[in-house]
Parts: C-alpha cells; structure tokens; sequence
C-alpha cells in the first residue's frame, strides 16, 4: 500500500520508526538546546558529568541485537508475510474439490454470470439469485475469464485478499506501533486458526475484514491532520462503499458504528466536519450506488415477486437481523459460544490478548485527554471488535461472523508482542508474556493429551470404506458451519490419524518451546516457535479438510455423471438445490429439483420467466420411463421416489449416491 508523499498526502510505507504522535515529547537534546537559546549563561552552570549523561542516550542509544534489526527492515517484514501466505494459504489452492451449497452455489453464480454476460442480475441454475452483494461474484468472474473455470481460479480471488489483509494489517500496525508491530501484528492474522479455517469456503467475510483495516486506517491519518486530505477521506468513503458491495449495509454500519463511538466518547465530534462530508458522500454513492439502482431497474416486482429492493433491503437485511427472514435458513450460535469463539478464532494469540487491552484508555479523565496514536488506535481496535459482536449479539449469527474483527485483535497483540520484544520491555511486559506461555503450554498439554485419548479409542478404517458410513449424523446442527465436525465417531477419526498425531505432537512442541524461550527472556524466539507451530497446525487441519471434503461435496458423484451424460439428459437432485449444487457447477448442466422452491432458489422461482425446474414425484416417473437417460442424487439409501420404477446404482460416495434410469455403459 503506497500513497504520494508530501503535502498532506500519506506517505509510503509510513511509520518504520517509534509513533511520532503530536503527544511526542522532545529528545533530551532538543531540551539542552534550547535552554542554551533561551539563558546563554546557563551552559556555564552545566556541570560536564550531568551534559554528558543528558546527551548520551540520543548519541549512541541501546546496544541493538539481530532479533531488533530483523524486525526493523521493512523488507523482510514483507518476505515474512508473503512467505507465510505462500506456505498456508496458497499451497492447497487446488484441493479438495469446492463443496455443495457455500463453494457452489456461489461459484455457479459467477460463472453463470461470465457465461449471461450479465453483470448487474446474479443467476444460479438459470434462477435470479437476489440475496447477495456482488463484489465477490465479480472478482470470480473476472478470474474465470482469464484464467478458466477450475477449482484454483475460484479460489484465487480470495486468496488475493487474503494477502491484501495481511499486508493492509501490517500497515497499520506499523503506522501504530512501528516496523515491530506491524510485522506482528500481520504474523498473527496469517497464522490465526480461525482466519484459515473460515478461507477454506467461499465466504466474504475476509473482505469485510480488508476493507474495515484500510478505512480504519486511513480514519487514524486523518485524526493527526489539521485538515485531512482529499485521499485520506474519499479513501474512507471508498472503502465503505466497496464494503457494501461486499456484503451489504453492514459495510457501513460497522466503520460508522465503531467510528462514531470512538468521536462520542473521547468528545471530539467535531472531527466529523473535517472529512470533507459532501464529497466524501458523493465518492461512496459513486461507488455504491450504480449496481443497486441497475439491480432495482432489472428486477422490478412481477409475478409473485415484489421485487430486488424488497428481497435484498428488507428480506435479507433487516428481517434476517430480526430473525424473521423468509424462508428460514440459520440457525443462531448460542451467544456465550459465539462470544468464546471470538478468542478461539485468534489461537494461539489470544493468549497474549489481556495484557494488549490494558494499553487501551477506558478511564474517563484519560479518554478526554489528548490520547498519543498508540492510545488512539488500542481505543479504535477495541471498538472496531466489540461494534461487530455486538451487532450480532442481536441478530441471528454464525460461527464465522466475527471473522472481519480478527484484524483489529491482531493489530492489538501485535503492538503488545513487539513492546515485549523490544528494548523498551519492562519486567511487568516480559512476565505477562512468561503467564502467557504457561497458558498456552497448559492448553497444548491437554490437547496432547486428548489427542493421545482420541488416537487411542479410534480404529483404523477398512481400505476403501466410505467416511460417510462411519460418521453419526446430526442433521438438526447442518445450518451451522462447523455443524458436520460433529457428526464425528471413533470409528471415523481413524481415517484422521496422522493428522490428529500431528496436531497433537504440534501443539505440545510448539507451546512448550515458546514456554521455555520466554523463561529464557527471549520472546523473539518463542513467537517463531508458535508461528511454526501454526504452520503445522494448519497443514493438519487442511488434510483432514481434504479427508472429509466427501462427505461435503458431490465432486465425486458429478464425475460418475459425466462419463455417462449424453445431451438431453437429465440430472435431477432429490432434495434442495444447495445439497448437490456441485452437479450443477461441474456439469455445467441445468439441474432439475425435487422438491418445492426452497432456500437460494425460493424467490426467483417466483420471477415469471423462471425456468421449470422444480419436479414432483409424479413428474420424475415420467422423466424416468421417458427417452432421456435420468440420473437422480440422493442421500437415502432407498428413496421413496424410485419405488416401482427400475434403477441403476451409478456411484457412492461421501453418504451421497446417483441412480440412473438406464445401466451403466462401460
């Protein structure tokens, strides 16, 4: 992230040094010389032991050690990072294959979209497809384009992003807390275990995230401006209007919400008349305000359809944070859980998070005062989390819905990790940081032990064995992201053994050598130990991510398909269409659905030019007895629909199978 230099402009790569807030007091130096200036005769009175030792700290300074010029030169911050994202988010592009319902249907989208030539109208399975923002399907499309349809280009754009937020967290953190903290701050986003986990789908909230940390960003530049600058406020307006094409109006609910709590209170309203609001406004409409204006004019109401404006604003947005949308589709997190979530997403990190809040200003007089940048920032950080918790304390929430604050927690770890690296430590940073490492070892002892325990009652599968058959299924837990990992049985963990060793080997290594580096006084150390751990941690997780894909995705089953399909066949899905909207992207076949217009396809069927691709029982007899070979998925054993009528057994797999009306062909 460069910006011009001079003037009022931001400069590049801002911040390698110590803050140099307006609370910056003068260098020693500076005092001598200017008592000198002001009394002459002073400098008589000055005894040389006393000039010697006023001087002699901003002459040569501390000893400086190689852990300090590391994590001093820009450059290697940046290898450090992009190696990082390499290494964990780049290595697995490829596999496994996308899943039904959160890769697919969003996936399927975008290709439509290329294929439509329509950029403005979502479509899924030739279906208007209303409910979302269009900023990802855009960067999709745009993939697809360049560099075709496959299971890598769907996954790029995300993992571009990716990579902007970790450079967009650096920057801050090293305009807050200089070149140390940034660095920081940037290594525990990349290594976060929630952060990985919630990138393994195609879900938008990282670029939630990427917008929140620049426009907070550029916020904390213009509060050090006397008169910010044109780039510093239409640069906000931007990122708030790319939010909202990102994922809806609470693009601009979070960074006003937690902006307009940070002005209230430490009293300076005022600032809001220095950013230039008129022609901020103007910017974010430019930007936000063509494709919802083109949506509304392409899809007005007609038929059974009231419309883009009411499904998107009122359906989508406000009767979902009321827990009154239509049709139903989520389930709610317990708050207690989602709240804990929020520290389990930030692991290992978290562990150092309580001694970060205390640079965070909260008693009145202090937050009246006039804050330096660090003060500032530790304040905005704060608010940037506890404005997105709290919004969905109210609202029907999920597992990963606090994803786009994991940047503001890691910029404030990340500021504490390079206090208590630093020559500046005090013996109360490094014996915090010394509680925290026994924490984090007695955590990575009970999951050693319980991974021990789990390896131990789990039972090698039979070669060849479906996971699905192994697994006890909580079907009630599905409208939750993570619901499937409970559906877990000793049975199955034993096609995860060697990542669950792994895992378990990682976490006790990992947490007992940081433990000892810090008893050691070396925390430079020990917070490579901890990111090498996660590197581990992560690999183990994307492995078993690979070994339970199956049970997610219907790949496996739209392979089968395709070696059989001729044209005019017809695929048909016994149930939902996001159950098995793999068959539809792998294909690139409109799929027929056996069942009543329902979750994503449930308002744009009701549209007038809505293809017929709904079936009933009865209508699917007659497709089968008809001329066209028909394949049906299905996640019953026996379904009820082919009862009478005669079927083939084409494939298996992941708990899924496809019938077909004719046999197989060699």
């Amino acid at each position: 992230m460069c910006f011009p230099q001079g003037g009022r402009g931001l400069r590049a790569w801002d911040g390698g040094g110590a803050p140099l807030g307006r609370g910056r007091a003068p260098s020693p130096h500076s005092r001598i010389m200017k008592n000198f200036a002001m009394n002459p005769s002073a400098a008589r009175h000055y005894e040389p032991p006393a000039i010697k030792r006023m001087i002699q700290p901003s002459m040569t300074g501390p000893t400086t050690t190689r852990p300090q010029r590391l994590l001093s030169d820009w450059r290697i911050s940046v290898l450090v990072l992009i190696a990082l994202w390499a290494v964990i988010y780049m290595a697995g592009l490829s596999r496994p294959p996308l899943l039904d319902d959160v890769d697919t249907v969003h996936a399927e989208a975008a290709r439509e979209m290329l294929q439509r030539n329509d950029w403005v109208t979502l479509y899924t399975d030739g279906i208007r497809y209303l409910e979302k923002a269009p900023l990802t399907y855009w960067s999709l499309a745009v993939s697809y384009r360049i560099f075709g349809v496959s299971d890598w280009s769907t996954r790029l754009p995300l993992a571009l992003g990716v990579l902007g937020l970790f450079f967009a967290t650096y920057q801050a953190g090293r305009y807050v807390f200089g070149e140390a903290g940034g660095l920081y701050a940037g290594v525990v986003l990349a290594t976060a275990l929630g952060l990985y986990i919630f990138t393994r789908f195609l879900i938008p909230d990282v670029l939630v995230g990427l917008w929140l940390t620049v426009g907070y960003y550029l916020f904390l530049r213009s509060l050090e401006e006397e008169r910010p600058s044109r780039l510093v406020c239409w640069g906000f307006a931007a990122t708030c209007a790319l939010n909202v094409l990102t994922k809806g109006l609470i693009g601009l609910v979070f960074p006003v919400g937690a902006i307009g709590l940070y002005l209230l209170v430490t009293g300076n309203l005022r600032h809001l008349l220095k950013l230039r609001l008129v022609s901020s406004t103007l910017v974010f409409f430019a930007i936000a305000a063509p494709w919802h204006v083109l949506a509304a004019l392409r899809n007005p109401a007609q038929g059974g359809a009231r419309g883009f404006l009411w499904f998107y604003f009122i359906n989508e947005h406000v009767m979902r944070f009321l827990n009154k949308r239509v049709p139903p589709g989520y389930d709610t997190v317990p708050l207690a859980i989602f709240w804990g979530l929020l520290l389990v997403w930030l692991l290992p990190w978290s562990a150092f998070l309580p001694q970060a809040l205390r640079d965070v200003p909260v008693r009145w007089r202090e937050l009246r005062s006039k804050l330096d940048r660090r003060q500032r920032a530790s304040l905005l950080f704060l608010l940037w989390v506890l404005v997105i918790v709290g919004f969905f304390s109210f609202s029907t929430r999920q597992e990963y819905y606090t994803i786009s604050g994991l940047p503001g927690m890691a910029l404030l770890v990340g500021g504490w990790l390079a206090r208590e690296s630093g020559p500046e430590a005090s013996e109360s940073d490094r014996r915090a940081g010394r509680i925290s490492s026994i924490v984090l070892f007695i955590f990575g002892v009970l999951g050693f032990a319980a991974g021990i325990y789990l390896l131990s009652v789990s039972h090698t599968a039979a070669p060849g064995a479906d996971l699905a058959d192994l697994l006890k299924k909580n079907p009630q837990d599905y409208d939750f992201s993570l619901g499937h990992v409970l559906d877990l049985t000793p049975r199955a963990l034993g096609a995860f053994r060697g990542p669950l060793l792994g895992a378990s080997l990682g976490l006790l290594l990992g947490t007992g050598l940081n433990f000892m580096l810090r008893r050691r006084g070396r925390p430079f150390e020990g917070n490579i130990a901890l990111a090498v751990m996660m590197v581990g941690l992560l690999a183990c997780v994307h492995y078993s991510f690979c070994t339970f894909s199956p049970v997610l995705s219907s790949y496996n089953l739209a392979e089968a398909i395709q070696k059989q399909f001729r044209p005019g066949d017809v695929i048909v899905i016994d149930g939902q269409y996001h159950q098995a909207s793999t068959l539809n992207f792998y294909t690139g076949v409109q799929v027929r659905v056996l069942h009543e217009p329902s979750g994503n396809l449930w308002y744009g069927a009701k549209f007038p030019d809505a293809p017929h691709i709904f079936e009933t029982p009865e209508s699917l007899a007659a497709l089968w007895k008809g001329p066209a070979e028909v394949f049906l998925w299905t996640d019953q054993d026996n379904p009820k629909e082919l009862r009478g009528l005669t079927s083939f057994l084409l494939a298996r797999s992941g708990g899924k199978s496809i019938y077909s009306s004719r046999p197989p062909r060699d």
